[in-house]
C-alpha cells in the first residue's frame, strides 16, 4: 500500500538563528536577442557563472525577443559560514503564480526539497544533488512533475539534508498573479531557473550567456556563448546571433536524371565472386539490403573466362541492377609490348578490338545479361604493373569515331584516373565520335581529387547531352568520419551533376561489405542513397550547404520526395527544411551514425511546407515522403 503522509499542523524545525543579512541595491537584467535584424522570439538565454559553472539562470525571450532574468541583489554578507540548518519561510505567502523557498546549509550536504499537498502526496521534487555550506534554494511556479498547474490550497515543503529534514506549509493561488519574486542573497539550483540572485563579493561577477533554440524559437538561429559578460548594475544587454538558413527543396525545378548507385564485382580477379547470398544482399531492394542498382563487371583479357560473370549479373539484374562492364586491358597479342601490363593498343588491331568487347556482351546476352554500357578502356591514364593498358585523348577519339558501334551495345569513355578530362573532350568535340558515346565515366583518384573533394561540373559534356558517371573510387580509410566522408562525396557527385556513383570492390573491408559478407558503414552510408534514391529519379535544386558542415541533395520520382543530408558536424545539429511546390504532409527519416545503421526513426510532419529536424551528429539522414 502506498504511504500517505497527511500533515495536521505544519511543523517548522529550527536548529539556530542565521547570521544577519543586509542587502544592497537590487539589479534588473532583461536585453534582446536579434539574429539577422529580426528579435528572436521564445529563444533559450542562460547565464552560466564563470567561477561555478554549476550555477546557472535561464530566461526564455518574448515575441519582441526580450529576456529578462530577474533581479541581481548584491549583498553585503557578514562573511561567516551558517552554523546551522535553516528553513525559511516561503515568499511570498500566500502567492497566486511563483514563490521563492530558502533555506541555509551549515555543510555539504546532498540535498533534497519536496512539495506535498494536504494529503501528503508529492507534487514537484527537487533534487540538487551536493551543496556547498551557505544559503541556497528554489523557485516553485505552482505545476507539479509534469508540467501541470496544481490546484489552489495549502501545500507544505520539505527541506531534506543530511538526515535531518525541515517542514513549512504555504498557501497557494491567491495573491498577486505577477508579484515579482526573487531569492535575496541566493543562489538557486539549475531546477529552478526562473530569476536569479548573485552575491558579487562571494561568487564574482563573470558569466558566459549561452544562447540556444527552445520550443518554438523562431526564427531558428545557431547556438552562439558570449564569455566575460560583467553584471554589476542595471543592466540591458543585447546579443545578436545568426539565424538558421533553411534548407530549400524546390520540387519541380529537376536537374539531372539518377541511373544509379552501385560497386564492382571483377569476378576471378583478387576480389570477387559474390555468393547468391550476398549479390541479394547489395543489389535486392527488400528492406534489410543495400539496393544498389549497377553492377560494374571486369571484362578479361582472355574470352575463356567470360562467361564467369554471368551467375551473379545475372541475379543482380532480376533486382532491376544495371550491368556495366570495364577492360582493364586488351589480350596481350593486340598490344604493342606483349603484355597484360602498360603498352598500347597496336593501331592495327582496333577492330579485332572492337570484336573482343563484342564477344563479351555476346556472351553476357547468351546467358541472358543484358550489358548496359562497356568502357573503351579502364584508366588509359594509370601508371600500374597489373593489367593496364595507355590510350592518348586521339586514341579514344578514333576508337570511339570509327569502331565503336562495332561493339554492339553503348561504349562510354574514358574513364580517366583522376576525371581528367582532357581525355574526353576532343571525342565530345567530334560529332560522329560524340554521337557514338554513351556516356562519359571518369574516377576521382590522383594528385588533384581526394575522396572526399568534390570534383565539378563537366560543362561541356552536359552541352552535348551525355550524363557523366563517377565509376570508381575506394577509400581505405574504415573509420567512421573515412566512411561519412563517402556520403559527402556523394553529395558532390550528384551536386555536380554526375547520374550514377560506383564505388569499387563489393567484397572487401573497405567496401560495401567485409570479407564474411557482412554489411559496413561504407555500405549503408551508400545505401542511404542507393535504396531510396532509384533509377528514374531526378535531382531537383535545392540548398546544398545551408549551414557550416552541413550539406544535402534532393529527388524526386515515382511519386516521393527525397532528401538526403549529410551533417559532418560532431555535434547534433537543428536544421530547417521549405518545400516549394510540393504536396509532401510527412516523412520518414533513416539515419546511418557511429551507431546507426540506416535506422529507421518517427515520421516528421510538414506543416505549412515546412518542418524542422534535428541531424544527428556525424550522421547522414535520408528523408522520405510517405
Amino acid at each position: 500500500m502506498k504511504n500517505i503522509w497527511v500533515f495536521v499542523l505544519p511543523i517548522i524545525l529550527t536548529i539556530a538563528a542565521l547570521p544577519a543579512r543586509s542587502y544592497g541595491q537590487m539589479y534588473s537584467v532583461t536585453g534582446t536577442i536579434t539574429a539577422s535584424g529580426t528579435p528572436v522570439r521564445n529563444a533559450s538565454v542562460t547565464f552560466m557563472d564563470n567561477t561555478n559553472s554549476s550555477i546557472s539562470y535561464t530566461a526564455v525571450t518574448d515575441s519582441n525577443g526580450v529576456f529578462n532574468i530577474g533581479s541581481i541583489t548584491g549583498i553585503k554578507s557578514t562573511g561567516e559560514t551558517p552554523v546551522s540548518f535553516k528553513l525559511e519561510q516561503n515568499y511570498p505567502n500566500p502567492f497566486a503564480s511563483k514563490t521563492a523557498i530558502s533555506y541555509d546549509l551549515a555543510k555539504n550536504s546532498a540535498t533534497k526539497v519536496t512539495i506535498y499537498n494536504v494529503l501528503g502526496q508529492v507534487v514537484r521534487s527537487y533534487s540538487m544533488g551536493i551543496q556547498s555550506p551557505g544559503v541556497h534554494g528554489v523557485i516553485w511556479n505552482g505545476r507539479d512533475n509534469f508540467g501541470s498547474r496544481v490546484a489552489p490550497g495549502v501545500y507544505f515543503y520539505r527541506l531534506e539534508a543530511n538526515g535531518r529534514s525541515f517542514t513549512r506549509k504555504m498557501l497557494f493561488g491567491f495573491g498577486a498573479r505577477n508579484a515579482p519574486v526573487s531569492l535575496s542573497g541566493i543562489i538557486p539550483s539549475a531546477a529552478s531557473p526562473t530569476s536569479f540572485v548573485k552575491d558579487v563579493s562571494a561568487f564574482g561577477e563573470d558569466f558566459t550567456v549561452m544562447i540556444t533554440n527552445a520550443d518554438s524559437t523562431y526564427p531558428l538561429i545557431v547556438p552562439a556563448d558570449f564569455s566575460s559578460i560583467r553584471v554589476n548594475s542595471d543592466t540591458a544587454l543585447g546579443f545578436t546571433t545568426v539565424a538558421l538558413k533553411q534548407a530549400t527543396i524546390y520540387s519541380d525545378s529537376t536537374q539531372q536524371l539518377i541511373e544509379g548507385f552501385g560497386s564492382a564485382n571483377t569476378v576471378n580477379w583478387d576480389v570477387g565472386n559474390l555468393t547468391p547470398a550476398e549479390v541479394a544482399t547489395v543489389y535486392d531492394t527488400a528492406a534489410g539490403d543495400l539496393g544498389f542498382s549497377i553492377m560494374r563487371l571486369r571484362i578479361a583479357p582472355d574470352s575463356m573466362d567470360f562467361s564467369a560473370s554471368i551467375p551473379s549479373a545475372k541475379q543482380a539484374q532480376s533486382y532491376g541492377t544495371k550491368i556495366i562492364a570495364s577492360p582493364w586491358t586488351p589480350p596481350y597479342w593486340m598490344k604493342t609490348n606483349d603484355s597484360i601490363a602498360g603498352g598500347y593498343l597496336d593501331t592495327n588491331e582496333y577492330a579485332a578490338y572492337a570484336a573482343h568487347l563484342k564477344a563479351f556482351a555476346d556472351t553476357m546476352a547468351a546467358g541472358g545479361v543484358n550489358i548496359y554500357a562497356i568502357s573503351v578502356q579502364n584508366e588509359p591514364d594509370a601508371v600500374v604493373t597489373y593489367e593496364s593498358c595507355f590510350w592518348t585523348p586521339s586514341d579514344i577519339l578514333r576508337f570511339m569515331k570509327y569502331y565503336a558501334p562495332e561493339v554492339g551495345v553503348p561504349v562510354f569513355m574514358a574513364e580517366s584516373e583522376n576525371y581528367n578530362t582532357a581525355y574526353t573532350d576532343p571525342t565530345l568535340e567530334d560529332s560522329v565520335a560524340c554521337a557514338h558515346t554513351a556516356f562519359v565515366g571518369g574516377h576521382l583518384y590522383g594528385p588533384n581529387l581526394t575522396t572526399n573533394l568534390s570534383p565539378f561540373v563537366y560543362s561541356l559534356a552536359l552541352s552535348k547531352g551525355k550524363q557523366v558517371w563517377m565509376t570508381e573510387i575506394l577509400n581505405e580509410n574504415t573509420s567512421w568520419s573515412g566512411d561519412l566522408g563517402t556520403g559527402k562525396q556523394i553529395n558532390d557527385c550528384m551536386y555536380d551533376d554526375m547520374s550514377a556513383y560506383v564505388y569499387w570492390w563489393t567484397l572487401v573491408s573497405y567496401g560495401p561489405l567485409d570479407q564474411s559478407g557482412q554489411i559496413t558503414k561504407r555500405g549503408y552510408v551508400i545505401s542511404q542513397y542507393a535504396r531510396f534514391v532509384r533509377p528514374g529519379y531526378y535531382r531537383v535544386y535545392a540548398t546544398e550547404n545551408p549551414q557550416p558542415n552541413v550539406y544535402l541533395t534532393a529527388y524526386t520520382g515515382n511519386g516521393k520526395t527525397v532528401i538526403v543530408v549529410v551533417n559532418m558536424n560532431s555535434y547534433p545539429t537543428l536544421q530547417p527544411f521549405s518545400l516549394k511546390n510540393s504536396g509532401v504532409a510527412s516523412f520518414t527519416p533513416y539515419v546511418t551514425s557511429g551507431t546507426q545503421n540506416r535506422l529507421e526513426g518517427n515520421i516528421v510532419p510538414v506543416s505549412n511546407g515546412a518542418f524542422t529536424a534535428e541531424l544527428g551528429a556525424s550522421s547522414i539522414t535520408t528523408y522520405v515522403s510517405n
